[in-house]
């Protein structure tokens, strides 16, 4: 009986150990998706089209998110 026992207490403790190694995050907001690059050219462009936008559109509002999430996913790299 005894050997039994500790059969079983190592086959448990082993099952502990091997829980512990994990090879990816099992937290999904620590993975660091690609940050698509942009040419200075085309950014220029995209700058002049939003200074020329009408007062009462979204989508400048909505590029400054973008900007900061990018922003973001710079410093998750880091």
């Amino acid at each position: 009986m005894p050997n039994f026992v500790q059969r079983w207490t190592l086959l448990a403790l082993a099952l502990i150990s091997l829980s512990a190694c994990e090879t990816a995050s099992s937290n999904p907001a620590c993975v660091c998706p690609p940050i698509k690059e942009y040419s200075r050219e085309f950014q220029e462009r995209l700058a002049e089209e939003v200074k020329a936008a009408l007062p009462d559109v979204n989508y400048p509002s909505a590029l400054q998110d973008y900007a900061t999430l990018r922003g973001q996913l710079r410093e998750c790299r880091n």
